[in-house]
């Protein structure tokens, strides 16, 4: 009887002994692996913050992105809210990096428009940029203002807010002035003489600065394809993963 009860534990005390040694094979395994991982140089393992950082580039504030106008902007018609649409023309490159390729439109809106005055103000627009789209059509919101305004004639810049503002037509006016009065001066000379003359000069001077005061100052007017240049007025992250290389 007692032989027999041996007979049947044999086989559970050797389950009981092979789970042991299983559990006891794989604790020496997960030690192994720790030490090795503990031991491996700190160039092999993965950095998360390096990883991270490869994925994402930062166009720096004060970045200047050459622009060409896709359509034609003047102070005669445009309109505040207006969409204003460009293209990058030159890549603009980040530690050997193209981070804003030629080609990539940009897209803003007219923020103020102020004609030229009939006596006195000259025309202004305002516009602000707001959205990088890609060719891939990975898009990038950044606030971008106009810097400078190399394609446009008879313009300069006003303030570094970004306003465009036309020249001043002071010399045209006065120009405008003298010649009629120099007009109405020969036409009196040759039908009353001196006093003709006098009398002229007064009635030319006056119709030329009456054409002055009803005459407004000269619009803005950049043609489609002038070209501007534009800043960066924060940091701007982007997706590396998102811009082909």
């Amino acid at each position: 009887m007692g032989l027999r009860r041996s007979c049947l534990l044999w086989p559970v005390l050797g389950r009981f002994l092979m789970r042991k040694t299983v559990i006891r094979t794989m604790t020496v395994v997960l030690l192994t692996c720790a030490v090795a991982a503990a031991q491996a140089p700190a160039g092999t393992r993965p950095d998360p913050a390096s990883t991270n950082d490869a994925s994402q580039l930062t166009i720096p504030s004060g970045t200047k992105v050459p622009l060409a106008l896709k359509q034609s902007v003047s102070t005669k018609n445009a309109r505040d809210g207006d969409a204003v649409y460009a293209v990058t023309t030159f890549p603009v490159v980040i530690n050997d990096r193209i981070v804003i390729p030629a080609g990539t439109y940009v897209q803003g809106r007219i923020s103020s428009v102020k004609r030229g005055g009939h006596v006195k103000g000259r025309a202004e627009v305002l516009m602000h940029f707001s959205t990088l789209i890609y060719p891939s059509g990975y898009t990038v919101v950044l606030p971008g203002a106009v810097e400078n305004v190399p394609g446009a004639e008879k313009t300069s810049m006003k303030d570094e807010e970004g306003t465009i503002r036309q020249d001043s037509q002071t010399g045209e006016k006065a120009k405008t002035v003298a010649t009629a009065a120099g007009t109405g001066a020969l036409i009196g000379g040759l039908s009353n003489g001196a006093k003709g003359g006098l009398i002229g000069a007064g009635v030319g001077g006056a119709v030329g600065t009456a054409i002055g005061l009803f005459t407004r100052g000269n619009d803005v007017r950049m043609e489609a394809g002038t070209t501007l240049e534009m800043v960066i007025q924060r940091e701007v992250p982007i997706d590396a993963a998102r811009i082909p290389r």
